[in-house]
């Protein structure tokens, strides 16, 4: 990853926030977002979008970039909010809620393809920002691995979906659980589970 983005306002920023979601897609769990400040000039050839990575590469990804972050917070909105206020409103909510918890204040934030109304913070929003951007990238592992570790909790309380198998998308072995069992409380009402 070339990271270009980053090197640019590594040039006239000390603090560049990276800020991405994992967890829109699924039928059951929260949406977990992550921010996190890199040192200036930061590279590490294996940080990349966390969708083209191994769930072993992730973990090992994960504990390097904790080590080496400046500082990092995660946002969580559970499905009942989900449900009352909309996957893009929690998502975005998600997201707000890392960079208030962020040890540092921010310069400025890159995000993937979103804005955020409720930070006075500057932003750039790009697309595919997990590809373009290591910050943007980092965070992307750090919302996934501690999602799909949240769901392998919830696994021990509902064994009966699978979920650390599926980790709540839509796959045919979860709705195949969903049409045998019925949903549980962590389900996504207001989505389509079947």
């Amino acid at each position: 990853m070339k990271a270009l983005p980053d090197r640019n306002l590594w040039k006239t920023h000390n603090f560049v926030a990276g800020i991405d979601e994992a967890g829109r897609g699924p039928l059951a769990g929260p949406v977990v977002a992550a921010a996190v400040v890199l040192p200036r000039n930061y590279y590490h050839p294996d940080i990349k979008d966390s969708k083209q990575l191994s769930a072993k590469k992730r973990a090992l990804l994960y504990r390097v970039i904790i080590q080496r972050a400046l500082c990092y917070a995660f946002g969580i909105v559970e499905p009942a909010v989900i449900d009352e206020i909309n996957i893009l409103r929690a998502t975005k909510r998600a997201m707000s809620h890392a960079v208030a918890q962020l040890s540092l204040k921010p310069e400025i934030i890159l995000i993937d393809a979103l804005t955020l109304s409720d930070i006075a913070i500057p932003q750039q929003p790009l697309i595919k920002g997990d590809t373009l951007s290591i910050s943007i990238a980092a965070a992307s592992i750090l919302a996934k691995v501690k999602r799909d570790t949240i769901m392998e909790e919830y696994h021990s309380t509902y064994p009966q979906y699978h979920f650390n198998r599926h980790k709540g998308y839509p796959t045919r072995l979860h709705r195949r659980c969903i049409q045998r069992h019925g949903p549980c409380p962590i389900h996504r009402k207001s989505f389509r589970l079947l």
